[in-house]
């Protein structure tokens, strides 16, 4: 069994545009690190929100990237400059990492509301719009370069 990771957030302003830029790329380059991680993708929805799908060799190798470096610093701000935020886990058999319109189903239907300072509506009403793009942005585990020099 692998475990599936679906977070959506969507920024309440967009002058935290350049940080939340910033904390993403430096938490993709921290996930591609990651050991446990299998692949992801990276994609938004027509309303401005941020997808981040992920496929995980287990629940352990998750919280191991969630909770230290970047991703721990960026997640210190998501009360403040999201407006909306939701989540999603699960287990799965098959180690295909799912397409966006389909975490969309299942984030709508299962999905975890997290606490944001200033909801936006959506957010109350627990409506999370459709993924522009079903596809995304890959993300794959970095490979280790090993040197092979012989004397």
């Amino acid at each position: 069994m692998v475990l599936v990771s679906v977070t959506r957030l969507h920024l309440k302003s967009p002058r935290y545009f350049p940080a939340f830029l910033w904390h993403t790329a430096l938490s993709s380059w921290q996930i591609i690190n990651t050991p446990g991680f299998l692949c992801g993708t990276l994609t938004t929805d027509r309303q401005g929100g941020s997808w981040t799908i992920t496929l995980w060799e287990d629940e352990s190798a998750m919280r191991q990237y969630r909770n230290s470096g970047s991703h721990r610093q960026a997640m210190r701000y998501l009360p403040r400059w999201c407006d909306e935020a939701a989540v999603i886990h699960w287990k799965q058999e098959d180690t295909t990492l799912p397409n966006a319109i389909d975490a969309h189903d299942r984030m709508e239907s299962e999905g975890h509301f997290t606490k944001v300072l200033e909801p936006s509506a959506a957010h109350q009403k627990r409506q999370i719009p459709e993924p522009a793009l079903p596809n995304g942005i890959p993300l794959y585990p970095r490979k280790k370069i090993t040197s092979t020099i012989s004397n």
